[in-house]
């Protein structure tokens, strides 16, 4: 049976690939915005069409395959799509310093204080000096030259280009210089990397140490670990005492949501309960949206 991938409701990365594929031969013709809304799902439903399958404006793996010429996107950019938009992050996205960690920009909010945003900078700058210059024009040198400065002179530079509410936005022209830089594929390409080898490696390892064995098992770890920094020592204890060898892959995700939530800080304590638990049962609403994870290409399938 095809496997179901990506359905209205759906919003990232991914689905901006679609929507690209699906506007080179005519099928959609609206904004690449990677929104799964109606128009989109009607391009798929006339793609579908087109191929003599039926109509379900649903991308399935048969879909994929046909618009993409390639296999499935990987469990990690799936989970990634899933947890960059309820974080509310691209890979233009940048702001100030709100929350006391310097300048948060990319995909899933690499920061400056732990020096994920150095990584990528020096990486491409390495590779290709000329992606640097053309993003920061004349403040190049001066980003290049914060790169390097200690934590102390970071924190400085951030306060210095953040304004708004509780230091929130980065002022211009740096704010439009991140998101140019972001734009770039070669960037694209370290904040995957960086993504992949930092957070989602680290998940499966949570994953396969809990015993979680699907993939929203897995999506679950994902976004434990990008808004929670890993499932504490605490965490970890409470699951092992509430559960028992007929603890089936549902409840276990579940424990592991309140879990993680039970050991938050007070502040967010609400907030990461139910978005741990829409991942864990497979839906919910988070940020006032609703989701349904089968729809972002996520289910009860072995991770």
């Amino acid at each position: 049976m095809a496997r179901p991938l990506f359905a209205r409701g759906a919003k990232g990365h991914l689905i901006g690939r679609v929507q690209r594929a699906l506007a080179g031969p005519g099928f959609y013709t609206g904004a690449i915005d990677g929104d799964y809304g109606a128009g989109t799902e009607r391009a798929v439903g006339e793609y579908q069409h087109a191929s003599g399958v039926p109509v379900t404006g649903r991308v399935d793996d048969g879909a994929w395959t046909g618009l993409m010429h390639s296999d499935i996107p990987a469990l990690f950019e799936r989970c990634l799509q899933l947890t960059a938009r309820i974080e509310g992050h691209g890979f233009t996205m940048v702001a100030g310093n709100f929350d006391g960690a310097g300048i948060t920009w990319g995909i899933i909010g690499f920061t400056l204080k732990h020096g994920e945003i150095q990584r990528i900078v020096r990486e491409v700058f390495a590779t290709n000096p000329g992606v640097v210059q053309r993003a920061f024009g004349d403040r190049a040198e001066e980003l290049m030259r914060m790169m390097a400065a200690d934590w102390p002179t970071q924190s400085e530079w951030a306060d210095s280009i953040s304004s708004g509410p509780r230091n929130a936005t980065v002022v211009e022209p740096w704010r439009s210089a991140f998101a140019r830089f972001g734009s770039e594929d070669l960037v694209q390409a370290s904040q995957l990397a960086r993504a992949r080898d930092d957070y989602f490696a680290s998940a499966t390892r949570t994953a396969e140490r809990i015993g979680l064995t699907t993939e929203l098992g897995v999506a679950l770890c994902f976004d434990v670990h990008v808004q929670n920094g890993g499932v504490k020592k605490e965490a970890l204890e409470a699951i092992e005492a509430e559960r028992t060898s007929e603890t089936g892959q549902q409840d276990l995700r579940i424990l592991v949501a309140e879990a993680v939530a039970d050991n938050a800080a007070a502040t967010w304590r609400g907030d990461v309960r139910t978005r741990k638990l829409a991942i864990a049962t497979g839906a919910g609403a988070v940020h006032g949206e609703h989701l349904v994870l089968e729809s972002w290409g996520l289910g009860e399938y072995p991770a």
